[in-house]
């Protein structure tokens, strides 16, 4: 007989789950999202599959107790596959009365809520709009409740490190970290050896927090819980052998711009002007100077992309990015790159809404300003990640295009993607074949527009190559010598070539394949960027169910894959789920004469697999 461990007993008196959803919410200076990192990092070392979906606040600090400075974190993790932060939560964490209001009808009839009574003062009550305390009246009467005064119990907790109320009270995030650790059973030590090393100079915080985090796990393991209110285990998911880490998917694509420039053998300069929420790209690449990655914070947009243009004129691939409004910006000068038939990558991490608009939250609405969005005809490549961990194979597929074919692409992220997170397998290099850039250094017979005819991408010269000396610019080149020309039928072919060389990138990608389901069929949901992940629960979900229904997405939007037309003629109907007002519907209309229907959603939040699904069982039941 095999031996008892000491867990085993514990692991007896727990309700095993499948996944689970937990919402942490406060204001922005309950440290919210250092919480849900936490939770999420120990999760990851459990073994569990998970997603994540951190949700700021716009303000940069809206006064403490207001609805509107309501910050939250959720995160769904579990023992099967999990493609998105959940639909509804099963457990709330809020930290005062205005998080409860906010996110009150989001979660679940039935799911738990753990509350910190201590902030419920009349005050806090008035700030955050009710009329009575939720506490005292039937507010939480379809919900389970767990109220505790977390605020008292956290300076009970500290008060021996000597610290001020305000200082103690921050700690108040640790202890509620602890006692959810308990109802989950999650390991402690990760977040303790967390803390020692962030707070190495002060060590007092460090054991403070350290402290509150014990004191809420020991809490919840002696306090007299609630009948209806459970322990519970979540067994390891079944993933993939390898090495894994947690990826957002501002790593990942910085990750992948950088696998991508060593792959070509070329130096990355990123240039950038900080802007909500493409900044964590600049953050985050400016931590690989070590890689030979060189990163510039310009004065503004037209001078981060210019400067990018400068550096891939030099011989580097140059990078730059923003959200859609720096985009806009930037117009202008990718045009300019178009002109003179440069390499440069444009990261757009979409936000919502026209000019500011609501600059932390989500939305799909830069797809016209992609492929449409300069003066004149200028054709570029438009690719789009999926999830966190996609973003390290577009990052190297934006770049194995840009310098192939002498061309700027444009990658687009949004919000919900650059800062969600997601268990990444760390791929081995030895797998990505190399596609090194030659530079042109043959003299005879040269000039800068001269073409390969596999590609129709320029040569690419470093200045200063001997007896290359060469110049370029705005103005239309004659095909046949690269120097300035006004000639009109010269201007026709430059406009037809420039826009062959990247419709001809359609035989370079992979042909498009379905996700789920079958090639033909009732219904196709077609769709692209991050709204892979509610798509594909809602999708797998139905087929379960015996639904003629299946799923396509697309990385590759311009050009598209070059036997997309044929794919999508073989379905009855197509439902193209977006976070705008039906922006890829109107392409492939226009391109492929599909009779696209959009599902359309533009509140700044990602969709809800249920959302997806009710739209699907409508067109199958019509």
């Amino acid at each position: 007989m095999a031996a008892v461990t000491a867990e085993e007993p514990l692991r007896a008196r727990r309700e095993e789950v499948e996944s689970v959803v937990i919402r942490f919410a406060g204001d922005s200076g309950d440290g919210v999202q250092i919480t849900g990192s936490q939770f999420t990092d120990t999760t990851a070392q459990a073994g569990n599959d998970l997603a994540t979906f951190p949700d700021f606040p716009a303000e940069i600090r809206a006064p403490a107790g207001t609805t509107f400075g309501v910050s939250a974190f959720q995160i769904n993790f579990g023992a099967r596959s999990i493609a998105t932060a959940g639909d509804e939560p099963d457990v709330l964490v809020a930290f005062n009365p205005a998080a409860l209001k906010v996110n009150l009808n989001e979660i679940h009839p039935g799911g738990l809520i753990i509350l910190d009574s201590g902030t419920f003062s009349a005050r806090n009550l008035d700030k955050a709009g009710f009329e009575n305390n939720p506490l005292e009246d039937d507010t939480l009467e379809k919900h389970r409740s767990l109220k505790i005064d977390i605020s008292k119990l956290t300076l009970e907790s500290v008060k021996q490190f000597g610290l001020t109320s305000k200082e103690g009270l921050r700690c108040k995030n640790f202890w509620t970290l602890g006692l959810v650790y308990w109802l989950y059973g999650r390991d402690r030590t990760p977040t303790t050896d967390w803390l020692k090393q962030k707070f190495a100079s002060r060590p007092e915080i460090a054991d403070a927090n350290i402290a509150a985090l014990n004191a809420g796990h020991a809490f919840a393991e002696t306090a007299e819980m609630p009948g209806e209110i459970s322990s519970y285990i979540v067994p390891p998911a079944e993933l993939e052998p390898g090495v894994y880490r947690n990826v957002t998917g501002t790593d990942g694509l910085a990750w992948g711009l950088l696998a991508g420039s060593q792959l070509a053998g070329l130096k990355l300069m990123f240039c950038s002007y900080p802007i909500t929420p493409a900044s964590s790209l600049l953050h985050t690449l400016a931590r690989l100077k070590h890689y030979d990655v060189v990163t510039f914070q310009a004065e503004d947009e037209i001078a981060a992309v210019c400067s990018a243009i400068g550096a891939s004129y030099t011989g580097a691939i140059g990078v730059t990015s923003s959200s859609g409004p720096g985009v806009a910006l930037k117009g202008e000068a990718i045009g300019l790159a178009i002109s003179t038939e440069l390499p440069l990558i444009i990261v757009n991490s979409q936000r919502a809404g026209p000019s500011t608009g609501l600059p932390t939250k989500t939305e799909q609405s830069d797809l016209y300003q992609s492929v449409y969005g300069r003066n004149a005809d200028s054709p570029l490549v438009v690719l789009a990640s999926r999830s966190p961990s996609d973003c390290f194979e577009v990052g190297i597929e934006a770049v194995r295009l840009a310098t192939k074919y002498m061309t700027p692409v444009i990658v687009l992220t949004d919000g919900y993607i650059a800062n969600a997170a997601e268990p990444w397998r760390i791929p081995d290099m030895a797998d990505y074949p190399p596609f090194p850039v030659e530079f042109h250094t043959e003299t005879e017979g040269f000039h800068p527009f001269m073409r390969d005819p596999d590609t129709l991408a320029r040569p690419w010269v470093k200045p200063g190559t001997p007896a290359l000396e060469h110049r370029i610019g705005g103005i239309e080149k004659a095909y046949d010598s690269g120097h300035i020309s006004y000639d009109a039928e010269n201007h026709q072919k430059m406009t037809d070539t420039r826009a062959a060389k990247i419709n001809n990138i359609a035989n370079d990608i992979p042909q498009q394949t379905v996700e789920d389901g079958t090639e033909g069929g009732k219904l196709a949901v077609v769709g692209w960027g991050s709204t892979y992940g509610p798509i594909t629960r809602a999708v797998g979900n139905l087929r379960a169910e015996g639904c003629d229904v299946s799923h396509i997405h697309l990385r590759h939007i311009w050009p598209m894959p070059s036997n997309l037309a044929d794919l999508l003629g073989k379905y009855e109907r197509i439902l193209v789920p977006e976070m705008n007002t039906g922006q890829l519907v109107t392409i492939l209309r226009g391109e492929h004469l599909v009779p696209a229907i959009g599902l359309n959603q533009v509140n700044g939040q990602p969709f809800k697999i249920s959302t997806i699904e009710a739209a699907i069982l409508e067109q199958l039941e019509s």
